[in-house]
């Protein structure tokens, strides 16, 4: 059975983040700028919208097209248009480089350093990005090739998160971490 992942408050995102691979990495791909729940709730909503997520699909809509189901009411990003862009780039790397299957991603790495390189190769997905996903596939997913810790983080990320209150731990130390960096900064 796959794991529920808890990033939001609605149990059916939170399973189909469990389920659906693409419907995981357009939660990473959406996280930025908004609050992990907006994030990882955009799948379910953008999957509502559509009729079913599909890398190939999303891959080959309008853009035009693909920018107006972001921006409908409620929107699915801060930034719409932006995150309609960066999703249909998402899904056009899957779709081309991996068979149209969000799962061969991980599941055909070879080693952590592959499976790291292959994360990286998606729009959307930067460092701080791959490390947080590695971390999630490794502790809720148990996906773990030869060479998995020369890549895991050391440090907490949503990979931490099995339940609510460990999503509220997790943002509230990740404010406090930038809030500190950013008087480092200022000092």
């Amino acid at each position: 059975m796959p794991p529920v992942l808890p990033f939001t408050d609605n149990p059916e995102a939170n399973r189909l983040l469990g389920e659906d691979p693409l419907a995981l990495l357009i939660g990473f791909a959406l996280d930025q700028q908004v609050t992990v729940q907006k994030a990882f709730s955009g799948p379910q909503e953008l999957k509502r919208r559509l009729g079913r997520l599909d890398a190939a699909r999303i891959a080959g809509m309008d853009p035009a097209a693909l920018d107006a189901v972001f921006r409908e009411r409620p929107a699915l990003h801060r930034f719409p248009g932006a995150m309609a862009a960066k999703v249909q780039a998402l899904c056009a790397a899957i779709a081309r480089d991996f068979g149209n299957d969000a799962r061969t991603v991980w599941s055909e790495a070879p080693d952590g350093p592959s499976l790291e390189a292959r994360l990286l190769s998606l729009p959307g997905i930067g460092d701080m990005k791959a490390k947080s996903l590695i971390a999630v596939l490794g502790k809720r997913f148990d996906v773990r090739p030869p060479g998995y810790e020369a890549v895991a983080p050391t440090w907490p990320t949503l990979g931490d998160v099995d339940s609510a209150e460990a999503l509220a731990d997790y943002q509230a130390g990740k404010r406090a971490r930038k809030a500190a960096m950013r008087e480092a900064a200022g000092s």
